[in-house]
């Protein structure tokens, strides 16, 4: 190790794969790192700095001074931390404001001197389109109307089952109307009915399809929502809200002081300003498109820079299955039980939907992930780790049905007060389906130990006649034990049929 402060410092080696991702938004810059080797959505870093770059613009025509200032800073402190953190690629996104006013090229330029690195300023299209693939990325098939909501501009993006269509930039961010209508909120939702009104494709979509919106903002209004409701799962990805409780939301938010905002809590200070002028823009937009349900996105712009950087093949990849999958390769035990144990739990899922065979799927993947864990506390971190981990490509019903299973699996019963919270969000299908799940990935793990070639000895069987059955080898090499007939016994019972075994 070099201990000398006066020799030059060894150089900081590469990350192959990683990506940093700068943001230069109209009220917000943000870098964000991904290491785009790793399954799932969580980045490696991210920080926001709220600069108000696009405050004034209305009437000036110029970046704010003092967002020039903080923006200019903090970008050099940025690609600075990606160099230290050796970041293989570095990529600087303007948009609304940089885009649109009088010296935005100026500042692009003098960016790009203190950095070294290009500052791409996105048109309105690009931003649209990269909004419209940050979706595509955290949702499985999207169908409906993508609306980005930025400090300065709206985009506005056709989704049809995951490929996006036509598009739309609309100067209505919050920061735009305020200054051009006052604040007054029956100024805002006349100019923002104005402009949708003017836009002829958003007629021809009216009433299909979800509204996935994206946006700081807009994610503020989910926090509080979930809030208010004392939603169980704090997880804003995927959350969804009908258009009534938009419409309610809306009112509530236009009703109350900054003072009053500020005490709710999910809201963050630097938000308070624009929030109420979001919440109307939200309503809005959502009546005139006819949508009556919002699903609120956690990927953006920058996520679908990343992904439309991905080659065809890797965008065509479950997300779920594929941050799975990296889960249960990094957590492995003695081997990789995914593949066996959905084998295993076949007889006990006839005519299963695809859909669900994809949850099973996933759940036989992270089947093992609290076994690091202290037994006492395997089963409760097995559910918050599944319930909070960013995975994308899944309803929050389908998260908690994930979380769930691997509660039962790691041997806590259904009825205990941990359980009680989130099996209110399944229906009584979805939560026998869990329960006899979670209990044949505990009875599988007790009869193996965690070996793929031990399971494949042993097999389960199911039918009308002569109940559970579980076979096992005649020659007594994978003998029961007490603690397996137990666990048999609770999944016949879950079943609702009895429970015998063959060979041992």
């Amino acid at each position: 190790m070099n201990t000398d402060l006066n020799t030059e410092p060894e150089p900081i080696p590469t990350r192959a794969g990683t990506l940093a991702v700068v943001d230069i938004g109209s009220n917000s810059i943000r870098l964000v790192v991904y290491d785009r080797h790793r399954g799932g959505a969580a980045p490696m870093f991210n920080e926001k700095v709220l600069c108000g770059l696009g405050r004034g613009m209305a009437k000036t025509g110029q970046l704010n001074p003092d967002g020039v200032k903080l923006a200019r800073d903090n970008l050099v402190r940025f690609t600075r931390l990606a160099h230290a953190l050796g970041v293989e690629r570095i990529d600087l996104l303007a948009t609304a404001a940089v885009r649109e006013a009088e010296d935005g090229p100026a500042f692009s330029a003098e960016v790009e001197a203190l950095t070294g690195h290009p500052v791409r300023v996105l048109s309105g299209q690009e931003e649209a389109r990269l909004s419209a693939l940050g979706v595509v990325a955290g949702f499985t098939d999207p169908h409906g109307i993508v609306g980005d909501l930025g400090g300065g501009s709206l985009e506005l993006v056709e989704l049809t089952h995951g490929r996006p269509g036509r598009s739309i930039s609309l100067p209505l961010g919050p920061l735009k109307l305020i200054e051009s209508c006052g604040g007054k909120e029956a100024d805002i939702a006349r100019e923002v009915d104005r402009q949708l009104g003017e836009v002829d494709w958003l007629k021809q979509v009216h009433g299909t399809g979800t509204f996935f919106a994206v946006g700081g903002a807009w994610r503020n209004l989910a926090r509080i929502n979930i809030d208010q409701r004392r939603y169980p799962l704090h997880v804003i990805h995927g959350y969804h809200m009908r258009r009534d409780e938009i419409d309610r939301l809306s009112a509530v938010i236009g009703r109350q002081s900054k003072r009053s905002l500020s005490r709710i809590k999910g809201v963050t200070k630097a938000r308070l300003e624009i929030l109420p002028t979001a919440s109307v823009v939200l309503s809005r937009v959502v009546r005139i498109l006819g949508c009556d349900e919002v699903r609120f996105s956690a990927f953006g712009l920058r996520e679908g820079y990343a992904f439309d950087l991905l080659p065809a093949a890797e965008q065509e990849l479950d997300p779920l299955l594929t941050a799975c999958t990296a889960i249960a390769r990094r957590d492995v035990r003695f081997d990789d039980m995914g593949e066996p144990l959905m084998a295993w739990t076949d007889p006990l899922f006839p005519r299963e939907p695809a859909a669900a065979r994809r949850l099973r799927y996933a759940s036989c993947l992270l089947s093992d992930i609290a076994w690091r864990e202290h037994p006492d506390y395997r089963s409760s971190q097995a559910l918050i780790r599944i319930l909070h981990y960013p995975f994308t490509g899944l309803s929050h019903v389908e998260r908690v049905c994930l979380g769930l299973a691997a509660y039962v699996r790691y041997g806590d019963s259904a009825d205990n007060a941990d359980f009680k919270p989130y099996q209110s969000q399944l229906s009584a299908e979805d939560y026998r389906a869990v329960l006899i799940l979670g209990l044949a990935q505990r009875l599988a793990y007790q009869l193996s130990g965690a070996s793929r070639e031990v399971l494949a000895q042993c097999a389960l069987r199911l039918d009308d006649e002569r109940g559970l059955q579980l076979v096992l080898p005649k020659d007594g090499t994978v003998p029961v034990g007490e603690a397996a007939e137990r666990r048999l016994v609770a999944l016949a019972e879950a079943l609702e049929t009895k429970a015998y075994v063959i060979g041992g």
